[in-house]
């Protein structure tokens, strides 16, 4: 028989503690072995209940998440699943927190609470049992700060004479701090970088700001008609498709169409199929980590269509799912590890580049 998932609540109500204890024991899969108050009582329990996941919640009196996560993964590594609020400031300490380690999150309902706590229980369980198989030991070896420059002078220059490609980039659970690592190495000069990262509205905005406070290069979520052009990087909105379209010798993006792909709205597959068929050999294609197979069938149409594709290896994934899949259906030249995929794209276009100038 398979074990249960183990898990400790962390949130400072005792209303919130009762409903998330009493929805998460109703799943035959999951064992709720104890309830914190705060972050200094979970302490404690961590090391008496030995749970296999966390859900905390976002603001708590005397330590907030992210605090807490900030301390507690580079010591005693867990997978993490944040409880949060849809105001504004939740918004933003969840996007921290996801940067500090956490695997994801789940929104606590702000409009038709009763119906809507069903929702966020089965929402919970689900993201609860991904997490459960997440690789988060990487945050034991590393928690220095890992924003660095890669932007030498020479590779500036032959970059940005690259105006003609787009880097586009797909990843899901445990993506928004692989997404850092990447563009956090790109130098300013960069050809343009489309990203499909998913998340629900209002989240993607919070994202895509905090890439901006740490990239050479310009992010912002992408607006219907934007333009992909060197040294800008678009975050795909939350709750909207987005494709690439080409007018002349331009690319922009196309946002629009809520309806769902393999699940996800957006999906990383709408966005790598239409890089297939628009830019083609003129392409970078990314998948990094996530569950489930968003991304692979959008990456093997670029790589037909002359693309290079890159996807993250099993070791320095959280959940290796996406790029695995892409992997066995052949989309990925190679996988390599997080830190190592920045510089190989930047290789990858400076060959291209030396072949076309």
């Amino acid at each position: 028989m398979k074990r249960k998932i183990r898990v400790l609540i962390i949130d400072d109500s005792a209303l919130v503690r009762n409903i998330l204890a009493q929805g998460l024991a109703s799943d035959p899969g999951i064992e709720v072995v104890g309830a914190a108050t705060d972050p200094y009582h979970a302490r404690d329990l961590i090391v008496a209940t030995e749970p296999d996941v966390l859900t905390l919640d976002v603001e708590m009196p005397r330590m907030d998440g992210v605090e807490f996560l900030r301390r507690l993964m580079p010591q005693h590594p867990l997978p993490v699943v944040m409880v949060s609020a849809l105001t504004q400031r939740d918004k933003q300490i969840t996007i921290e927190a996801l940067d500090a380690g956490a695997v994801d999150f789940v929104s606590k309902p702000s409009v038709n609470v009763a119906s809507g706590l069903h929702g966020m229980i089965v929402e919970l369980c689900t993201k609860i049992k991904i997490a459960s198989t997440a690789n988060v030991s990487h945050w034991k070896m590393q928690r220095g700060e890992l924003v660095r420059r890669l932007a030498t002078a020479p590779a500036t220059r032959a970059l940005a004479e690259s105006t003609d490609k787009v880097i586009v980039i797909g990843a899901s659970t445990g993506g928004t701090e692989a997404i850092r690592r990447v563009i956090t190495h790109f130098p300013a000069g960069m050809p343009g970088v489309v990203i499909v990262q998913h998340m629900p509205p209002g989240f993607t905005t919070m994202f895509a700001q905090r890439l901006n406070q740490l990239s050479a290069m310009h992010v912002h979520e992408a607006a219907d008609g934007d333009r992909i052009m060197p040294g800008v990087a678009l975050v795909a909105p939350g709750g909207v498709q987005m494709q690439i379209v080409r007018s002349g010798g331009i690319y922009r993006v196309a946002c629009a169409g809520e309806e769902r792909v393999n699940g996800h709205c957006p999906s990383v597959n709408v966005l790598m199929h239409s890089a297939a068929k628009h830019v083609g050999a003129n392409a970078v294609g990314v998948l990094l980590t996530g569950m489930g197979a968003d991304g692979a069938l959008g990456l093997k149409a670029m790589r037909d269509a002359g693309a290079r594709t890159l996807g993250q290896d099993e070791r320095t994934s959280v959940v290796f799912g996406m790029p695995k899949m892409a992997h066995e259906l052949g989309a990925t030249e190679t996988l390599l590890p997080i830190d190592e995929i920045a510089p190989a794209v930047i290789d990858r276009l400076r060959r291209k580049t030396a072949k076309t100038g």
